[in-house]
């Protein structure tokens, strides 16, 4: 029997960074708009300090650009900079995932947040599962080994990556189907279907994000 336990989530500077980029790839927030630490803060339900390091961090990334005391400036996104990023994530996310099966790792905290995202999906909590689908990920950076591509993904996560007119609920499922997979893998020590698994994955979610752009 599985005794589900706590799942971890990435830092706070990480999470509103995340929000936010996930909002500017699927262009929910448009170039031009104005971000305040105070407003972006309360939407968010957090503290300023980690909205302004959230804000540093995107600003690092080339999608918004910092003006001290006024917050911060959407700027535009153009599909080669989607794929920069996607196609980075993809990169490591998969080496990660063969570092898992190389090293034999305990793999118990990504069954934990994959069944906890499974049954987040099957009561259609949405929000609970986007945390798991980030946890999901997050436990096999773990389970990789390799604290600076645990550190530089952490920088990268953006949440679900959702296409025009794809609703979150079909989003979770196409995502969760492809976390069995990924799971299925990990577990065999199958270490190059595991790595081609997640390349997969993430390349999936990149096409998913470009049919936002110049719709």
């Amino acid at each position: 029997m599985n005794i589900l336990t706590p799942i971890k989530l990435l830092p706070a500077r990480d999470r509103v960074a995340a929000a936010l980029r996930e909002a500017i790839l699927t262009q929910s927030i448009q170039p031009g708009e104005e971000l305040t630490l105070k407003d972006t803060a309360a939407k968010l339900g957090v503290s300023i300090t980690p909205v302004r390091e959230a804000f540093q961090i995107l600003a690092r990334d080339g999608l918004i650009e910092q003006h001290p005391n006024r917050g911060a400036i959407v700027l535009g996104i153009t599909e080669k900079r989607i794929r920069d990023h996607y196609e980075t994530r993809a990169i490591l996310e998969k080496e990660a995932a063969m570092a898992a099966c190389r090293k034999g790792a305990d793999l118990t905290a990504v069954r934990n947040a994959y069944e906890q995202a499974r049954i987040a999906l099957e009561s259609h909590n949405i929000l609970q599962y986007s945390n798991l689908n980030q946890s999901f990920h997050m436990e096999i950076w773990n389970a990789g080994g390799n604290d600076k591509i645990k550190e530089l993904l952490s920088g990268l996560w953006n949440g679900l990556s959702l296409g025009h007119e794809m609703t979150r609920e079909s989003y979770a499922q196409r995502s969760m189907k492809e976390h069995a997979e990924i799971l299925a893998a990990l577990e065999a020590r199958d270490e190059q279907t595991a790595g081609q698994r997640m390349q997969s994955h993430i390349l999936r979610s990149l096409e998913d994000v470009l049919t936002n752009v110049n719709r």
